[in-house]
């Protein structure tokens, strides 16, 4: 594989969760960099809602992810709160080392143990599991502030609009769902350039919705 394959996540997303062990597995045989981002950044600025935003989606959205845990035989128990605050678990990675190791640990710490993981204090006993025996300081140090900073808009910057995401080279494979889809390219690169697929990467509107009022125009 010639092409850099980097994996967008944040904890706040239990799809990032689910997709986690075979991302880990996949990165045994392929060279695939874990970077954990902002979510709320990303839809910020591309103007969305997170699903757990909208009334209705929320509510189906829990059952799609719990129900696609028990199917794949993950175990999974939600956090106390959803959604929650992710910054002090994604400054823990990287305080950790940005390690799949230790991104494991807090994946399996909010979404397999179901534990809270919004502070200092309710990551306390975590992070010295990691090795972090005065985790808020850690968290708070500058330099892993603006890793995290950098690594969001490094996202933003290559087209990341949601999470799970993996890049490889230019390519974007957004959700669980497209796992697959993944283990194909990381296989043939090219297979997502050719035929039918580079007709629609090139594919042209024929209507624009106007996003204020709903309506097409």
């Amino acid at each position: 594989m010639a092409e850099q394959a980097v994996w967008y996540f944040d904890f706040i997303s239990p799809f990032a969760y689910l997709q986690f062990a075979r991302m880990r597995a996949l990165a045994g045989r392929w060279p695939i960099t874990p970077r954990p981002v902002v979510l709320g950044a990303v839809l910020a600025h591309h103007g969305q809602l997170g699903p757990a935003e909208i009334p209705g989606k929320r509510e189906f959205t829990y059952r799609m992810v719990q129900w696609s845990a028990d199917t794949l035989g993950i175990e999974l128990h939600f956090p106390p709160a959803h959604p929650f605050n992710p910054l002090a678990a994604l400054r823990l990675a990287i305080a950790g080392g940005t390690r799949w190791e230790s991104i494991g640990e807090i994946f399996d710490h909010l979404w397999k143990q179901g534990h809270a993981g919004d502070s200092a204090a309710a990551l306390e006993a975590l992070g010295k599991r990691l090795g972090i025996v005065d985790i808020e300081p850690a968290i708070a140090a500058a330099a892993v502030k603006e890793q995290l900073r950098a690594n969001t808009e490094e996202a933003i910057s290559r087209g990341v609009f949601g999470v799970p995401t993996l890049r490889l080279g230019n390519q974007l494979f957004w959700g669980n769902d497209a796992t697959p889809m993944i283990e194909a390219a990381l296989a043939d690169p090219e297979i997502f350039r050719r035929g039918e697929y580079a007709r629609i990467a090139t594919l042209p509107s024929a209507v624009a919705r106007v996003r204020d009022r709903g309506q097409v125009g």
